[in-house]
């Protein structure tokens, strides 16, 4: 029988069951791709065909002190992937969770708060006044509001620059804003781990890719000594965006809408 004959008997045998099967699992492996790009799953995922390797290789030389050292070993990499993972499964399984149409309709209704947001960050930069500002979106922040001082103040331009001022007791920390409201200021944050991070960039940076590593939110960062206007998001970092710039990026997060032909600014990519 021919290679075509062959390939299409295969296929007659094919029912809706089977495509819905071959579906699911294309699906879980594009997830899981999505899950690792950027991720150490690539140097972790080399670790353990090295050890596979080495575990073949011990037992067809009857190295029986080796073969069993491995097969300990490897019989709890799937406690260990677990566990160096559960940052990324736990981010992925809340951007699963996500409505997306109902957080369209909730992001359009509260829009009008980010142009006083925009506008503080604006007069941050140009007074070279340091400032990071969370906006909590699906996953919730609980955790970090709890670490600051509680607030629950309506957000405005005025109430911003009064954290951000440098004689003010809640200057050093991050503003987390939560629906519309400011959840609470001078909040602990965890910095991020990444190498890709420029050492140039100081703990204010850190902690906005941080946060967005483990959770959705959205990071604004305005540095002290350059004043230039940083976004964080699933941990990457733009750099050096106009307020303008702020202000479509913050709009297309809220509406879902991309903004049309924005400059592009510099990336330093995180995780």
């Amino acid at each position: 029988m021919s290679l075509p004959d062959i390939s299409w008997t295969a296929l007659s045998r094919l029912d809706w069951r089977a495509a819905v099967d071959i579906l699911v699992m294309a699906t879980l492996i594009y997830y899981l791709l999505r899950l690792a790009r950027r991720t150490r799953a690539v140097q972790i995922g080399i670790t353990i065909v090295v050890l596979l390797a080495l575990h073949r290789a011990a037992r067809f030389a009857r190295l029986e002190m080796t073969d069993w050292l491995l097969t300990a070993v490897l019989s709890y990499f799937v406690l260990a992937l677990l566990i160096l993972f559960q940052p990324e499964i736990r981010s992925a399984l809340a951007h699963a969770g996500r409505n997306t149409l109902w957080q369209r309709l909730l992001a359009r209704k509260r829009s009008d708060i980010y142009d006083d947001v925009v506008l503080a960050m604006r007069h941050c930069a140009q007074s070279r006044m340091g400032a990071l500002v969370v906006i909590e979106r699906q996953v919730g922040l609980r955790t970090y509001i709890e670490s600051g001082v509680p607030l629950d103040a309506t957000v405005s331009y005025d109430l911003l620059l009064s954290i951000f001022s440098p004689g003010s007791p809640l200057h050093d920390g991050a503003v987390i804003l939560s629906g519309e409201r400011v959840a609470a200021a001078a909040c602990f944050l965890p910095l991020t781990l990444s190498v890709a991070i420029s050492n140039q960039l100081g703990s204010r940076h850190r902690a906005a890719v941080g946060v967005t590593e483990e959770s959705d939110a959205v990071a604004i960062v305005v540095s002290e000594q350059t004043g230039s206007i940083g976004l964080a998001l699933e941990g990457a970092l733009e750099q050096n965006l106009t307020p303008d710039q702020l202000a479509e990026r913050l709009g297309a997060l809220v509406t879902g809408v991309r903004p049309a032909q924005a400059p592009a600014p510099s990336v330093t990519v995180g995780r």
